[in-house]
């Protein structure tokens, strides 16, 4: 039991820490374009981290410790801080991070298990 309890905390861990990195990266763009490569980059690690977790423990629960880590992590960054800057702004790209990071992490936990049939 203690085991599954610290793995449970390690994963919330790793998604505060993916939640935290694509806040950083997903405003970023190429060019004059303004191709949002960093939206895309962050929610396809954020889809791996869960999907590989999902994979390789076969079950629910550490998939959903490690999203919740990360929508933790972008909840609490949305938010103005001491000095008045926001990470997370009230803008399209915002908006799709904020979203996408729910869905991804809805889709990734939610998805049906394999049924394996004698």
């Amino acid at each position: 039991m203690l085991v599954r309890v610290l793995v449970a905390v390690l994963l919330l861990v790793a998604g505060i820490i993916f939640g935290t990195l694509g806040t950083m990266v997903h405003s970023a763009t190429i060019g004059t374009l303004a191709l949002p490569w960093g939206v895309v980059v962050a929610l396809a690690a954020l889809g791996c981290l869960l999907a590989g977790i999902r994979l390789l423990s076969g079950g629910r629960l550490n998939a959903a410790c490690a999203g919740l880590g990360a929508l933790v992590a972008i909840g609490v960054l949305s938010q103005r801080s001491f000095g008045g800057s926001v990470l997370i702004t009230n803008s399209t790209l915002g908006w799709v991070w904020i979203g996408g990071a729910v869905v991804v992490s809805l889709l990734v936990v939610g998805w049906p298990g394999r049924r394996v049939i004698d």
